[in-house]
């Protein structure tokens, strides 16, 4: 490219216009592109921050691996406890045991899901130290029926620490009148919060010992839970441990476990990028409206030059660089927008809601009640990268246009 081209593009771009219809347009494809962009990053950040924290909150509460017997009830399972702490990859392992129950206090009635675990092993497979909001899941001792009850599952209920709760179970016992369900006192010894409604609405936990008892399990559990070293080989540890086991027996990583979520965010990932890149769009659409005004405007200029000797591709060039530069300007804003507004994403949204009197996310609905945003130089780079791309070729057909330009023709009337 030769040095007056780039001065001359650069000048139509700076010079003040005799049109101002066609100012008004470059600004508005410059906020469009901004916008796009800069509506782009912040997508594909808040994206990328629901599934960082599902995977977060999922994880912190739920096992890496679970080994099942078919029937739902896991005999030798001290043998697979220790099969399974053997695996290089597998930090810890616990037995567990889980049914299905209905909590009563005085006139409210809740059905839940009962854990029963062994709190100084289950606490190495998942992390709720930092989850108890009252209370302690040390308090969970074997033959005292202690329970620890989700925020929700206890406000629902209208009970706090040491109230006492009565626990169904549909394992009843067969007597004339029918069949009727098994009933145990039950005191709460604990509340916690994980900041997932499945979870804070309907668990409970209680000890491995009481749930023997309360299901009539006698010494068997339902399974062994582990946690990995790194949980992305989940996969791979289950495919070993599957080997070794008997064919009545499954492991199931949480790959499979909670695919259903994970892929449900990259789909609406990528649906939302294609949604929100329209904006891009519409914006290069602006870019070719503002050039081909501009080319029209500067006909006798065109004129000019090319009985100066400007060649037809210096006079395509001087235009490229004018839409470019609109392109760049408006890149820029988007992309320095974007970053500013993904990275203070938890400090906007909150004044959004109190400002606007209504709170955006239900944990009940999204799982998570705040607003996450994670940003992810690949994603920047991509969008930047396309961005850019667009906004060059919407330069294309307007500058072909321009240099297309007959100098009698384009001076005949002025």
């Amino acid at each position: 490219m030769q040095p007056y081209e780039l001065f001359i593009g650069l000048r139509y771009v700076r010079a003040k216009r005799r049109n101002q219809s066609i100012s008004l347009i470059s600004a508005i494809a410059i906020l469009g592109m901004a916008l796009g962009v800069a509506a782009l990053i912040v997508v594909l950040s808040v994206m990328n921050g629901f599934q960082k924290e599902i995977r977060a909150r999922i994880l912190g509460i739920a096992p890496h691996l679970q080994i099942t017997a078919e029937n739902g009830s896991l005999s030798d399972w001290s043998g697979v406890l220790n099969l399974t702490s053997t695996h290089p990859q597998v930090a810890a392992a616990a037995p567990f045991i889980t049914g299905q129950g209905m909590l009563s206090y005085e006139q409210n009635v809740q059905g839940i899901m009962v854990r029963g675990i062994i709190p100084e092993s289950e606490s190495h497979v998942i992390d709720l130290s930092d989850k108890i909001k009252s209370g302690s899941l040390e308090s969970l001792r074997e033959g005292e029926f202690g329970i620890a009850l989700g925020t929700d599952l206890a406000r629902g209920l209208g009970v706090r620490l040491d109230d006492k709760i009565l626990l169904m179970t549909p394992q009843g016992q067969i007597t004339p009148a029918g069949m009727l369900p098994r009933l145990k006192q039950f005191k709460v010894v604990s509340i916690f919060e994980i900041g997932m409604s499945p979870y804070d609405s309907s668990l409970a936990l209680i000890h491995l010992a009481d749930a023997q008892k309360l299901y009539r399990m006698n010494d068997a559990v339902t399974g062994i839970s582990a946690r990995l070293k790194n949980l992305d080989m989940a996969p791979q540890v289950a495919r070993d441990m599957e080997r070794e086991l008997p064919r009545d027996i499954y492991v199931n990583d949480w790959t499979r476990q909670h695919a259903n979520y994970f892929r449900a965010v990259q789909i609406e990932k990528k649906m939302m990028f294609i949604v929100v890149f329209l904006i891009v769009v519409v914006a290069a659409v602006n870019i070719i409206s503002t050039l081909v005004m501009a080319v029209t405007d500067k006909q006798a200029d065109i004129a000019i030059l090319r009985t100066l000797g400007a060649s037809p591709g210096s006079i395509m060039k001087i235009f490229i660089v004018q839409g470019t530069l609109i392109g760049l300007v408006g890149l820029a804003l988007g992309v320095g927008g974007g970053i500013m507004l993904a990275l203070n994403i938890d400090v906007v949204v909150p004044f959004i809601e109190r400002m606007l009197g209504v709170h955006i996310l239900s944990k009940e609905i999204y799982f998570i009640n705040e607003l996450p945003s994670d940003v992810q130089r690949d994603d920047v780079l991509i969008v930047t990268g396309i961005s850019f791309m667009i906004s060059l070729l919407a330069t294309l057909y307007p500058s072909w246009r321009a240099s297309k330009t007959q100098p009698a023709e384009a001076l005949r009337y002025e």
